[in-house]
């Protein structure tokens, strides 16, 4: 299996070749300066069970604490993903803990 990377675009990452017709994406937007919310995760049916998702949320958990911000994800696999992993506490903002 090839190494798969994440890259970045508009308020979000992919993997693939193409932004625009991704073979998997996380999408955020701002809800004001401190809150990411994550609205939005998609593998692709070659992708799945290989831990894509998991990276792509890994990702933002990244930015927000590159940015000091704090994530509300609104997406269920997001959601469960960052509840259920004990690494993205710092990072869940307490209205979701």
């Amino acid at each position: 299996m090839q190494m798969l990377s994440c890259k970045k675009k508009e308020n979000g990452f992919y993997v693939g070749d193409d932004p625009h017709n991704p073979l998997a994406e996380i999408t955020y937007h701002l809800r004001d300066q401190r809150t990411i919310l994550i609205d939005h995760t998609y593998v692709s049916d070659i992708l799945r069970g290989q831990g894509v998702g998991g990276s792509l949320v890994h990702k933002v958990a990244e930015l927000a604490r590159m940015e000091n911000k704090k994530i509300i994800p609104l997406c269920p696999y997001a959601k469960r993903v960052m509840i259920q992993n004990p690494d993205y506490q710092d990072v869940l903002a307490e209205e979701e803990i």
